[in-house]
C-alpha cells in the first residue's frame, strides 16, 4: 500500500508529489544512527534548486541538503537521524521541508538564488517524521520515501 500526497502552489512553481511507501519515516531502536532516504526526481524540462530544511537540525544531518536537479534526473538524500534515548510516550514534532525553485540560467550562487526568489517561485513540501520501534519479527529496512519535483 502506498501513500500519496499531492502538493500543488502555483503554475510557475515546480510541483511536488511526495510518495509515501509508508507512513513511518524513522524505524529504531535508536541507539545508533537511523537512515532515511528522500529520492527527488526532477521530470520537467528545466534545472530545478532544492533544499532540505528541518525543525530540528541537531537531531539530523541531511546530505546533500541543497543542490540543482537536471531535467529528467533524480537525486538521492540521505537524512540521517543521530542517537537518542527513545520515549514512546513522547510525540515527535519534528518536521522536514523540501523546498524547489526553478533554477535560474548561469547560476552561480545558491544562496543567491534562495535570497532573490519570490514567494510564488517556491514550492514546499512538508513531511512529518514519524519514529517507529519495530516488533521482536521485524527487519530493519530503510525507508525511501520519494518526491517527485515537476
Amino acid at each position: 500500500l502506498s501513500y500519496l500526497l499531492v502538493l500543488y502552489k502555483q503554475i510557475s512553481s515546480p510541483e511536488i508529489h511526495v510518495y509515501l511507501k509508508r507512513p513511518t519515516f524513522f524505524s529504531g531502536p535508536f541507539t545508533d544512527v537511523v537512515t532515511t532516504n528522500l529520492k527527488l526526481r526532477n521530470p520537467s524540462d528545466r534545472k530545478v534548486c532544492f533544499k532540505v530544511k528541518t525543525t530540528a537540525p541537531r537531531r539530523y544531518c541531511v546530505r546533500p541538503n541543497s543542490g540543482i536537479i537536471d531535467p529528467g534526473s533524480s537525486v538521492i538524500v540521505s537524512v540521517m537521524l543521530q542517537p537518542f534515548d527513545y520515549d514512546p510516550n513522547e510525540k515527535s514534532k519534528h518536521k522536514f521541508m523540501v523546498q524547489t525553485t526553478y533554477a535560474p540560467p548561469n547560476i552561480t550562487d545558491m544562496e543567491a538564488v534562495w535570497k532573490e526568489a519570490k514567494p510564488d517561485e517556491l514550492m514546499d513540501s512538508k513531511l512529518r517524521c514519524v519514529f517507529e520501534m519495530p516488533n521482536e519479527n521485524d527487519k530493519l529496512v530503510s525507508k525511501e520515501l520519494e518526491t517527485v519535483i515537476h
